[in-house]
């Protein structure tokens, strides 16, 4: 190598740092994002988060799970107060999910939320429940259709509106989702 004239030592172009670098930044947030999910979509539940989000383990891998095509009464939502009724959807989904008990995890079109959470159908594998409709049908959830996620969204509307008929769940004691807590349309609440 030829001795530079100028007496500045040659440095690397800064192209030759950058692209090494996104690259491996690009890599970890794909390997931190991954959706892939076991072949045959099983897993065992770890906790219930709240009335509509559980954690489950996924060949080792704790993910949490957005209960797909469904909304329940807020519990522990970082800028809203408890909803009327979220305690009980939450409640009602650590009754079907317990710790432990087996799932099948199917996806819909989307992966993931905006808060990174895998958007799913959870079934229960002992009985073949399918966790968001039930969660409609007895009223703990109201059915939200969020495209283009719309698997189950003819179902879960035609629960949504035979749990409503019936006034079952939030819809007797609440008047209907996201009514604040201790106070609702129908002068029910928790």
């Amino acid at each position: 190598m030829s001795e530079d004239p100028t007496g500045v030592e040659p440095q690397l172009p800064v192209v030759a740092i950058l692209w090494p670098t996104l690259g491996l930044l690009a890599g970890l947030l794909i390997a931190c994002t991954t959706t892939e999910l076991p072949e045959d979509g099983l897993g065992r539940v770890v906790g219930v988060v709240d009335g509509d989000t559980l954690i489950v383990d996924l060949d080792g891998r704790s993910e949490t799970i957005r209960l797909l095509g469904i909304d329940t009464p807020e519990t522990v939502h970082p800028d809203r107060p408890p909803e009327c009724f979220g305690a009980e959807a939450s409640g009602r989904l650590a009754l079907l999910l317990a710790p432990g008990a087996a799932v099948r995890i199917t996806q819909d079109v989307e992966a993931r939320d905006r808060y990174g959470r895998l958007l799913a159908y959870v079934e229960r594998l002992s009985d073949g429940l399918v966790v968001n409709r039930s969660l409609v049908d007895r009223g703990f959830a109201a059915a939200l259709h969020t495209d283009p996620n719309d698997g189950m969204r003819h179902e879960l509307a035609a629960a949504e509106t035979r749990a409503r008929a019936a006034g079952l769940g939030l819809w007797s004691a609440c008047g209907g989702p996201h009514e604040p807590l201790g106070g609702s349309a129908t002068g029910g609440g928790n």
